[in-house]
């Protein structure tokens, strides 16, 4: 940290030239954690390469809903309620499977994992149930074996969530982040 940039004592602002901003939870899970802030970067650049009106509010959209994932707008993380933990849930299933696609998926237990700490496991139903109100929403698919499953069905055994095309300003078509091509 520079003399410029400080954390308060509480652990809950970081102040940058004067400016109080708030900072990302200290309890994100480091793996998860390099997942959003890279979907964050990336949907940042996609606000300064979009071309069209609709590909700035899709990319914006991708920076608010990594921005949530980390805490860092939303519900304080250090008063979380129901309500802003299921949103919290939302924004991290949707900005972790955004920074996987095309075609990758995430486990609900990543989600779990990403904010729930030592206790992860108890927060799964919670999780579940959201990957299962996204689906109803047309912003994920849930599959299992491949295969997409009812969102209003039982669910025996693992499932994964992957991110419905076009869904969420992803597609290139509306502003989203394409693999980036390897340099040659």
């Amino acid at each position: 940290m520079t003399d410029d940039e400080r954390v308060t004592g509480d652990g809950h602002w970081i102040v940058i030239d004067g400016r109080r901003w708030r900072a990302t939870d200290p309890n994100l899970d480091p793996r998860f954690r390099s997942e959003l802030v890279a979907e964050l970067m990336q949907a940042r650049r996609d606000v300064g390469a979009a071309r069209s009106e609709a590909a700035v509010k899709a990319a914006r959209r991708r920076v608010q809903r990594a921005k949530v994932a980390l805490g860092e707008r939303g519900e304080p993380w250090w008063e979380s309620t129901p309500s802003g933990r299921r949103a919290r849930y939302a924004a991290v299933t949707t900005a972790l499977a955004d920074h996987r696609a095309p075609g990758g998926t995430i486990c609900p237990s990543d989600v779990a994992r990403a904010v729930g700490g030592a206790g992860w496991r108890r927060q799964l139903d919670a999780v579940r149930e959201v990957a299962r109100d996204l689906a109803r929403a047309g912003e994920v698919d849930v599959v299992q074996r491949g295969e997409v499953v009812d969102p209003d069905g039982p669910w025996r055994g693992p499932v994964r969530i992957r991110r419905r095309e076009g869904a969420g300003g992803i597609s290139p078509a509306v502003g989203g982040s394409a693999p980036a091509a390897a340099p040659s």
